[in-house]
């Protein structure tokens, strides 16, 4: 070797510039990088020795592309010699002859040759002359439109639009009819520009099941030249490689030979120096192969023919630019051709930051956090990828190269499978899904496939969605550690370290209550029972409306469920809990970011002896529009199997016929239909005649008619009146023998007395809420109640013990939330003048609240 070099630049970026850069430093050759301003936060800055940007004022892109700047910057700092990587100026002559003036040793071919085989139609004229199998193609096309049309025709449709000079799938774009030609060539010829500083395109055949194999050349200067073998890329997407195997696992002795001599001849034909690759697009059923380019340069899947042969292609490249010899291992470490053999399967799989999900759509940001693969038979070769790394919307969006190696095709499969598997990447979206559901489908598998391969197979983007849960997870817990919760702000911190106590269980089984009842009897016996017995029947509202109407529906489950068990054991003769639905539904979600169908379960589970009871706003379900028909009747059945039995079914504007499609559905759930008269201004106001006892007597015969098994009167703002209750309840019973369940507010203070009237007029259920979380906005007081009917007809039978244990438990709970607490703090007797909803004020305030909209609401 005559010519050692001593300082290494590459004139390239990312992962490339980092392979070349391990390559020298383990030959002890100085390195230098390059880099564009937008790149300067690129890894392979600063795994060189040395770094300088240039193309100030460029671009991202053409500062890679700026020869004379690239070339001045080498002389500069006393290089002796370029690597140029793949892409950018890899394949350009005049950056070769620049290198050469300059004194600067440039590692890959000759300017000639480039020019010879970088420019696809004189390769293929090449090839022909060298007697190797080409596809039919045209020349460079012309201007003429029509003259394009007739070469088209002459080759035969379908055609594959190529540009003439450089790689990567640019420019490339099958044509299957006349009418797409023209379009397709300018378009083509405008990308070609772009990418390569050259618009010239041509046409050649196209082969519909194809297979693209290459086959891997090294040459010296002595004019040694060997193969290392070939690589199967067939698994393209828009003609870029996203698989790569070697050696081609549907090849035969016979095949791999004929394929190695045609790339040999095309390199003899050259006196090829350096590294180079010969590619071949294979008819998949007839097994012929055909020329299709030369690429002058090194390959991005490089690594799959190291791993296979154990010869190092890019070591090879400087020391062939040295002087060294092939065959002469102690030069090159490369051997003669009779020494170079195939040790196993290797595969490359190339993670990149593309979503399948969004047709490819590169992704970028900060790489949140980061696991590679690793183990026996892995090599990763990466660019810009750790936790912490900026992906920027400039450049190539892959991010590192997997080679998976294993002594059998199956093997290397399952092997790159579970390192993709390793990976954990997160902050920007990555195509690792899409990865491994080629690796999982039969046809890959199989080998039965073609480069259309992805194209024709839908399946592979069926990806299951990644949670990152344990991202999510940490940055939760960090942003609330150091920032505090974003619902607290501005809001005065409770004392974090006073707990709520435990919930109390009242013995160690649970008798039979409600439920037990309702599955004998059913909906129909359950609501006649409901009228044959005397004592008045209990709801607490603690779980839903008492807390929606308090704390503005913030309370967690870790809270709620404890309780469940309390009420199972302690007050078993309870009617229902209301627990779900309404607020508590939409805030658990979107505020808490929690499940409400587990908070469900949780609470089924710890109080199965009592009904569970649920608002249901008619055709809008659990939300905030009307939902069409099949959407509203699939969840009532995804309710009523989760655990709801008692659906409270109401319409805010009273109309039936919106409440028909629920009524229905929670009738063929076979559960209880209870359907709600929404209450409303004043019975015995003369100047509101509208809401009269005929309106509410006509609406319960509605909901009768409808099918519900229960009658509710919903108060929603507290303005029934103890007069007005008594008079209610007479005249819907004069119409109706329904059972029929009371729930009001304790806005105006005096709703206790609201009950106490509409238990001596005959109503057969009414709600409450536990002592602690009653009053205001809340129900009237269980306790209270309760006490008020002891030892009388009406008597709840009731544990007022049980009752007073429960809601210290809901004391100590309460306290935890109160940064959440409404500033209504008494009985407000101007609920009969703005008729708001108990809990509407507080939870519309707070819900604008988070969504930073207090001021408008206030």
């Amino acid at each position: 070797m005559t010519k050692p070099i001593k300082r290494l630049m590459v004139a390239n970026r990312s992962e490339i510039a980092i392979r070349v850069f391990r390559a020298a430093a383990e030959m002890n050759i100085g390195t230098v990088a390059i880099y564009a301003e937008e790149d300067r936060l690129s890894l392979h800055r600063f795994k060189s020795d040395e770094a300088y940007r240039v193309g100030a004022g460029n671009g991202p892109l053409q500062a890679y592309l700026n020869i004379d700047d690239i070339v001045a910057t080498a002389v500069r700092v006393g290089v002796d010699a370029i690597h140029p990587g793949y892409g950018f100026l890899s394949e350009s002559p005049e950056f070769a002859e620049a290198c050469a003036a300059a004194g600067i040793t440039f590692i890959g071919p000759s300017p000639l040759t480039m020019r010879q085989l970088g420019n696809k139609v004189a390769a293929r004229n090449l090839a022909i002359s060298a007697g190797v199998p080409v596809m039919p193609a045209t020349d460079p096309l012309p201007e003429d439109g029509l003259e394009i049309k007739r070469l088209a025709a002459e080759i035969g449709y379908p055609v594959m639009l190529k540009a003439r000079w450089g790689g990567g799938g640019r420019g490339m774009r099958p044509i299957h009819s006349e009418e797409l030609l023209l379009d397709s060539v300018a378009a083509a010829k405008r990308e070609a520009a772009a990418a390569f500083g050259k618009d010239e395109v041509y046409l050649e055949k196209l082969v519909e099941r194809a297979r693209h194999v290459e086959v891997q050349l090294l040459g010296d200067s002595h004019g040694n030249l060997v193969h290392l073998f070939e690589r199967d890329c067939t698994i393209q997407r828009r003609h870029q490689k996203v698989i790569e195997r070697a050696p081609a696992p549907y090849l035969d002795d016979a095949q791999r030979a004929q394929l190695a001599e045609a790339a040999l001849k095309i390199g003899r034909a050259t006196d090829y120096v350096g590294a180079g690759t010969v590619e071949f697009l294979m008819d998949a059923d007839t097994g012929k192969f055909y020329f299709i380019e030369v690429n002058p340069r090194i390959q991005v899947e490089h690594t799959v023919t190291e791993v296979v042969t154990g010869l190092d292609i890019v070591k090879a490249q400087i020391r062939i630019a040295e002087g060294g010899r092939i065959g002469h291992v102690e030069e090159t470490g490369i051997p003669a051709q009779s020494a170079i053999s195939l040790d196993g399967h290797t595969m490359q799989c190339r993670v990149t930051t593309e979503d399948p999900e969004r047709g490819f759509a590169p992704d970028y940001g900060r790489i949140t956090a980061y696991r590679g693969a690793s183990g026996f038979g892995i090599r990763v070769d990466g660019g810009t990828a750790y936790a912490g790394a900026v992906v920027t919307p400039f450049y190539d969006a892959m991010l590192e190269k997997v080679t998976a190696w294993a002594p059998t095709p199956e093997e290397v499969i399952a092997r790159m499978d579970r390192a993709l598997r390793e990976y954990r990447i997160r902050g920007v979206a990555t195509n690792l899904p899409f990865l491994e559901a080629i690796l999982a489908h039969p046809n890959f598998q199989s080998m039965n496939y073609t480069t259309r391969f992805i194209d024709q197979t839908p399946e592979l983007f069926n990806l299951p969605r990644r949670r990152d849960r344990a991202t999510r997870l940490l940055t939760s817990i960090a942003e609330v550690t150091i920032n505090g919760h974003p619902e607290m702000k501005d809001r005065t911190p409770v004392d974090t370290a006073r707990l709520a106590g435990e919930a109390p269980v009242f013995g160690a089984t649970i008798p039979d209550g409600s439920k037990q009842r309702f599955d004998a009897l059913g909906a129909t016996g359950f609501a006649r029972w409901m009228r044959d017995q005397d004592k008045v029947l209990i709801t607490d509202t603690t779980m839903r409306d008492a807390h929606q109407s308090l704390l503005a529906t913030r309370m967690r489950s870790f809270d709620l469920v404890p309780a469940a068990r309390s009420y199972a054991t302690g007050l078993p003769e309870l009617l229902s809990l209301e627990c779900w639905g309404g607020a508590t539904f939409d805030v658990a979600m979107r505020f808490l970011t929690e499940d409400p169908w587990e908070r469900l379960a949780a609470i089924r589970e710890g109080a199965p002896n009592l009904l569970l009871q649920m608002l249901l706003r008619g055709a809008n379900g659990v939300g905030y529009t009307n939902y069409p028909d099949n959407v509203v009747r699939f969840f009532i059945k995804q309710a009523a199997e989760s655990g709801i039995d008692l659906f409270r079914v109401f319409d805010c504007l009273n109309w039936v016929e919106n409440m028909r499609v629920a009524i229905d559905a929670v009738c063929e759930a076979g559960k209880i239909a209870e359907g709600a008269i929404c209450y409303t201004g004043d019975l015995f106001d003369p100047d509101r005649a509208k809401y009269s006892l005929t309106y509410y007597a006509d609406m319960a015969r509605q909901l009768e008619a409808a099918g519900c098994q229960v009658l509710a009167i919903k108060d929603m703002a507290g303005l029934l009146r103890p007069p007005a209750a008594r008079a209610l309840i007479a005249a819907l019973r004069d119409v109706t023998d329904l059972p029929i369940h009371l729930h009001t507010h304790d806005t105006s203070g005096i709703a206790g007395a609201t009950l106490i009237a509409a238990v001596d007029a005959g109503v057969d259920a009414i709600d409450v809420a536990t002592d602690a979380m009653s009053g205001t906005t809340s129900q009237p007081c269980l306790g209270s109640v309760v006490e008020a009917l002891r030892h009388t007809p009406r008597d709840s039978g009731l544990d007022a013990e049980a009752i007073r244990r429960i809601s210290f438990y809901w004391e100590g709970v309460r306290s935890l939330y109160a940064p959440f607490e409404s500033d209504l703090r008494s009985g407000a007797s101007e609920v009969y003048l703005h008729e708001m909803p108990g809990g509407q004020f507080t939870n519309l305030k707070e819900q604008a609240r988070a969504l930073g909209a207090c001021q408008s609401v206030a």
